[in-house]
């Protein structure tokens, strides 16, 4: 889907357009084959467009006859229930004399702010200031992702407490992988930005040099988080894989000390039980004899193991 915005200084909101014109915002979310035949009639080159296929491409940054490539890696949440709930995917910008083009596989939060304006100051004519707003909510994105991630990392960590499986800890697995794959792409991320901040690939003005330092705030704050989450999260992996085994050992304990304490009474009925004379046997109270001699047995036993914690 193909939708032209445009919103010069001097207008409050963004308009949209059927055709672009120049200063125009050009957004496409999971472009078809037929849109992309139009996108190489505003002007754009074939070479930019070949990779938007690939969900792996990795960010970078390029100029070439005066137009500006750029790649970015967002999140992108796939939900709890998924092999892993949350993934990056590639933001393409396309910078040309004319056009700001976005193109997206996925529709993205952020930038329905931007085309909804809920984003101050922004304006489709100030393409650096553009560029330096998507890094910054690229950026606020990840943080948001994380405080998701380790909020259902306590929640599964109040379960593995108790738990026996490993099936939590499969859960913890999954998002120690989307952290991974955050950790990667913000430092990718953080490239492109260090890149642009050297002026080589876009006009950096006087009035966005504040802009820029906060977005490398954001961008460094962003994937120190990341990175202190997904350190605690694989040590509280290894923790915790210790404490399910210990659990388990812990039940095993008990069983075997439940199941010596029920096999004395047992042991001694049997014996009484034999074909074959034993002292007290033809007695009337032999029955009630052995039957309590066996009870008292198992609760000595018991509170021996009780003394030791072994029950």
């Amino acid at each position: 889907m193909i939708t032209i915005y445009h919103k010069p200084a001097s207008q409050a909101r963004l308009e949209t357009r059927v055709e672009p014109c120049d200063g125009s915002w050009v957004h496409v979310v999971e472009p078809t084959a037929e849109e992309l035949t139009r996108l190489e009639r505003m002007g754009l080159p074939a070479d930019f467009l070949t990779h938007l296929s690939d969900p792996d491409e990795r960010a970078r940054a390029e100029r070439d006859d005066g137009l500006v490539l750029i790649v970015l890696r967002f999140p992108y949440a796939l939900g709890p229930e998924a092999d892993l709930p949350y993934a990056t995917v590639p933001l393409t910008i396309i910078i040309t004399e004319q056009l700001f083009v976005t193109i997206t596989p996925k529709a993205t939060g952020f930038l329905q702010k931007f085309a909804a304006g809920h984003v101050r100051g922004l304006s489709t004519v100030k393409r650096t200031r553009f560029v330096l707003h998507l890094f910054w909510h690229i950026a606020n994105a990840y943080l948001g992702h994380v405080r998701d991630i380790n909020a259902a990392v306590d929640a599964l960590e109040d379960r593995l407490q108790r738990s026996l499986r490993n099936q939590e800890v499969l859960g913890l697995l999954k998002y120690q992988k989307s952290l991974v794959y955050f950790t990667t792409a913000l430092k990718s991320n953080e490239l492109v930005l260090e890149r642009l901040q050297k002026g080589r690939l876009l006009q950096l003005y006087e009035e966005d040099d504040e802009l820029l330092d906060d977005v490398l705030i954001e961008v460094r704050q962003a994937l120190e988080m990341t990175s202190i989450s997904e350190s605690i999260l694989s040590q509280m992996m290894d923790a915790f894989a210790s404490i399910i085994s210990n659990n388990l050992n812990v039940v095993m304990k008990v069983l075997t000390s439940v199941t010596i304490v029920i096999s004395l009474p047992t042991l001694l009925a049997s014996l009484y039980g034999m074909n074959v004379p034993l002292p007290g046997a033809g007695h009337p109270l032999a029955f009630l004899g052995v039957l309590g001699v066996g009870v008292l047995l198992a609760v000595l036993v018991a509170f021996v193991f009780w003394r030791k914690d072994w029950l």
